[in-house]
């Protein structure tokens, strides 16, 4: 027996002006708290460490590393003080805005350590705002959502009548999202399964090699998908080459629907 927890996010679409204001004092207040947070950050050495894994002693640490250190002292309030100094919202949006801030910088933090990041400050770009659920109330009966913006203010989103609606009958509501022109929600289920059937699957640049004691071995060929591949990463070289952005953007997104195609009749079949 195990539990299977399956997440489905749909959009609905709301044409409300106090969307794109909170989406705008979002973003300011994100960056703020990024310029707190980057600005309080204490970098520490790591030295050479050797862990045992899978029976061999091997390397965790090959050499000293300056790494990033984030503020978590339950002392470190001036970020909460200084955000609400220009919130014209609900104070739990300061909150939301705080936690976001911390996820960007420890995802900043996991890639610098990897290598896979400058020591450079991040910037946000993408318009949103992540609701937190205490600024929610669900009702299920009537399929809708009242979220806070201000004191005594605020915005109802539904999604009774969707086409999504019978997908997600006794689903529960997690976060929603904000983006301009729609909310973004998403629904959870949690269940018990018993599995009957386990294949173990090994993932190759060619292949899906699987096996199950009562099928054997099972090969699924992944050429057509790796040629894919490389037909558009030729067709995106010549058109970056040539500086021919809106041709690459569109062999961008050929690309993206055919790997889409093929993966979703892979499943199905």
């Amino acid at each position: 027996m195990k539990t299977l927890e399956q997440v489905r996010m749909y959009s609905v679409l709301v044409s409300d002006p106090r969307v794109r204001e909170l989406i705008s004092w979002y973003l300011r207040a994100l960056q703020r708290a990024v310029d707190i947070i980057w600005e309080s950050i204490e970098w520490r050495y790591v030295f050479p460490r050797v862990e045992r894994r899978g029976g061999k002693l091997r390397v965790a640490v090959p050499y000293k590393v300056k790494v990033p250190e984030l503020p978590r002292s339950s002392a470190f309030k001036k970020l909460r003080d200084e955000l609400l100094k220009e919130c014209p919202y609900a104070k739990h949006w300061v909150d939301a805005v705080i936690r976001t801030a911390y996820s960007v910088m420890g995802s900043w933090r996991r890639r610098y350590i990897k290598e896979r990041a400058r020591k450079v400050k991040p910037r946000v770009r993408r318009r949103f705002a992540r609701c937190k659920i205490t600024l929610m109330r669900v009702d299920y009966g009537r399929k809708t959502i009242r979220i806070t913006l201000k004191p005594g203010e605020y915005l109802e989103v539904s999604w009774a009548g969707r086409w999504f609606t019978r997908r997600v009958k006794g689903w529960r509501v997690g976060k929603v999202v904000l983006k301009d022109g729609r909310v973004l929600i998403p629904f959870k289920s949690t269940k018990v399964v018993e599995a009957r059937r386990v294949i173990a699957w090994d993932s190759n640049e060619l292949s899906l090699d699987g096996f199950s004691p009562q099928p054997g071995f099972i090969k699924i060929d992944m050429k057509p998908l790796q040629s894919v591949k490389i037909v558009y990463e030729r067709k995106k070289t010549v058109a970056q080459s040539r500086n021919k952005r809106e041709i690459y953007e569109k062999y961008v997104k050929r690309e993206r629907n055919r790997e889409k195609d093929y993966v979703n009749k892979l499943v199905k079949g």
